[in-house]
């Protein structure tokens, strides 16, 4: 099972049915849950990090294996990604993926992420950013599986 925990909501209609085509695509070949939680708004960095980070904590199992989506995190290849999609399913059950909100991750989560992941180094919208990473999982799936899509 793939979960995604992601701070922030997604509004835009055309994107929401992006992402809902990606899931029902995914759901091919694993369960996949996106777990929204709410901003929280304040002019305070730390205060919104910390908030963030207990709404996140509430959803992660001691039996999942945690990636964290980070500017400053490992960038790698489609082939290389799907490699690690199938690896950790032989030693955890659960692959969770954290997208924090608009300052990024708490360093207490960050601590205890297995692996930390970056799609570049720049900066995305959040809800294009989700999308990518369902169209990521979906090429992993399809690669893992000698299924044509990948180019």
């Amino acid at each position: 099972m793939i979960k995604i925990i992601c701070i922030g909501k997604i509004k835009e209609r055309y994107m929401q049915d992006a992402i809902n085509d990606y899931l029902k695509r995914i759901s091919k070949y694993t369960k996949l849950e996106i777990i929204e939680l709410n901003n929280y708004n304040s002019d305070n960095i730390d205060e919104v990090l910390i908030n963030e980070k207990e709404l996140i904590l509430k959803h992660i199992k001691e039996k999942d294996y945690i990636i964290t989506m980070e500017i400053e995190g490992n960038i790698i290849s489609s082939e290389e990604f799907s490699e690690k999609i199938d690896s950790i399913y032989n030693h955890y059950p659960n692959i969770t993926f954290i997208i924090g909100g608009s300052y990024g991750i708490h360093n207490d989560i960050k601590k205890i992420s297995n692996y930390a992941l970056s799609f570049s180094k720049m900066t995305f919208p959040h809800q294009l950013f989700r999308l990518i990473l369902l169209e990521q999982i979906y090429r992993a799936y399809k690669i893992n599986n000698n299924e044509t899509y990948h180019k």
